[in-house]
């Protein structure tokens, strides 16, 4: 199931609107971990623009929501900027709002990104058949972990190609972890955790979508290994 809105826009297109947040994360002394606040924009930039993009829509603005401060401003826009760069999304538009009025004793950022598709959104759930090919893209990484592995966590760019592919449908994994955002894509299959052969913790956090779900036909197969490379753990029976 995807966590994003739909909504009409005209005869022909909706508006996709997808958000994500985070708290005790940045520069303050109390946040739990500590980073720039462009890193905390970019990622939850990452996070919205995943699921917009994943819902079949084209990203055209984000609206961010600033409790760091006004000092933190800057650092959250070249956050946007840095990732809508790697996606090619120039003309992307920007707004927000901070509030000033109160010092909070840790960080927080919410952000919306919005998006237009033509048509209704995909289907909530698929059809599981035996043609039916799964795979993580990237690692489930969170916190500081992140910081250290930064390596594993697959790029926008390496998620713009693969969403890009005819037949081939993508979810971004978040807190609920890989097997619970599987155990949603399908109406007729439910997955349990020794049905898979892979060194992936299907149960932990992907954080800001550090890794994403690839689900394609068999004949996809090779395109989707030749382009993931090393970020490709295919999710194959035990």
């Amino acid at each position: 199931m995807r966590d994003v809105l739909s909504l009409p826009f005209n005869s022909e297109e909706m508006i996709v609107v997808a958000s994500d947040n985070s708290g005790a994360i940045g520069e303050k002394e109390q946040d739990a971990v500590q980073v720039s606040y462009e890193t905390v924009s970019y990622y939850s930039f990452r996070v919205a623009v995943m699921e917009c993009m994943s819902a079949g829509a084209q990203p055209f603005a984000a609206a961010i929501q600033n409790f760091c401060g006004d000092d933190a401003w800057g650092q959250l826009i070249r956050g946007i900027k840095k990732g809508a760069d790697e996606l090619g999304l120039t003309e992307l538009q920007i707004t927000g709002s901070t509030e000033s009025n109160f010092n909070l004793l840790q960080s927080a950022v919410g952000l919306s990104v919005l998006g237009k598709r033509k048509g209704e959104l995909p289907a909530e759930t698929l059809i599981y058949t035996e043609n039916t090919r799964m795979a993580v893209i990237g690692s489930p990484l969170v916190g500081l972990e992140l910081i250290e592995r930064e390596a594993e966590a697959a790029p926008l760019k390496l998620f713009k190609a693969i969403n890009s592919i005819d037949e081939v449908i993508t979810l971004p994994i978040g807190s609920k972890g890989i097997l619970k955002e599987l155990n949603g894509l399908f109406s007729n299959k439910e997955f349990k955790e020794n049905d898979f052969e892979s060194h992936l913790d299907l149960n932990k956090s992907a954080g800001p979508a550090t890794c994403f779900i690839a689900v394609f036909p068999e004949g996809k197969s090779e395109e989707i290994s030749k382009i993931a490379g090393g970020y490709l753990h295919m999710l194959e029976g035990s």
